[in-house]
């Protein structure tokens, strides 16, 4: 009888990175829309892949675009 062994899961490559993108623009609402969840949370750098610099500058433009009401805080039936 065979062991079933867990596959490790392919590291994830930060989309950021591979456009090179300089900035993360907050105005760009469709784009920051991919990395936040139907609640309105942000995902974390483990599960949406981007580096760290990219994180935080990712989470700076979600919550600017917040503020505009670009993006919600939370969903409707929250």
């Amino acid at each position: 009888m065979k062991r079933d062994r867990a596959r490790k899961p392919r590291k994830k490559v930060c989309a950021f990175c591979q456009e090179k993108v300089d900035t993360i623009d907050y105005k760009q609402y469709e784009k920051l829309k991919k990395y936040i969840t139907e609640r309105g949370k942000i995902l974390p750098r483990r599960i949406s892949g981007n580096c760290s610099r990219h994180q935080r500058e990712l989470t700076i433009a979600i919550k600017r675009a917040r503020i505009l009401a670009l993006l919600p805080f939370t969903s409707d039936n929250a």
